[in-house]
């Protein structure tokens, strides 16, 4: 015999539950709903949300733990998922300030005024000048040949 006295059921036939008493109790339960006023069961349900069901001797024993806390359901439409008074962390605040500074950066060098950009400028002028010299020998070399043609 195991420890404890307690036999399993291994061997032992399966019960099934006929389908003609699942019925007859479907049948009850319903007759019992259409019996019971509606102002019951409202009554009942709104008590069950503002108190959950008492397991054990809770509801003999009135406990006063402070470190106990009650879950409490909260209805999506209650929840404020931005609440305005909400400070931000260090990070949050940081990856902020850095966007901020990027922008900042990108306005001031689209205007021209970093460095950055005042050397982008001078080396496009650069370019530019000797692509037009480029253009122009290119130029007068077509119409040397030309002339010699």
């Amino acid at each position: 015999m195991p420890r404890g006295g307690k036999r399993g059921h291994k061997g032992r036939a399966k019960q099934f539950t006929n389908p003609d008493e699942i019925d007859a109790q479907m049948k009850a339960e319903k007759e019992k709903a259409r019996d019971q006023p509606e102002n019951e069961s409202d009554s009942d349900s709104s008590e069950d949300d503002l108190e959950p069901k008492k397991k054990g001797v809770e509801g003999l024993i009135e406990i006063q733990n402070p470190n106990r806390v009650v879950q409490k359901n909260k209805k999506i439409t209650a929840l404020d998922l931005n609440p305005p008074n909400r400070e931000l962390s260090r990070r949050e605040r940081e990856e902020i300030e850095k966007q901020q500074a990027r922008e900042r950066y990108m306005k001031l060098h689209l205007e021209g005024k970093t460095e950055q950009a005042r050397a982008d400028l001078a080396r496009l002028a650069i370019i530019r000048k000797q692509r037009e010299d480029a253009a122009k020998k290119r130029e007068s070399e077509k119409k040397g040949k030309e002339a010699k043609a």
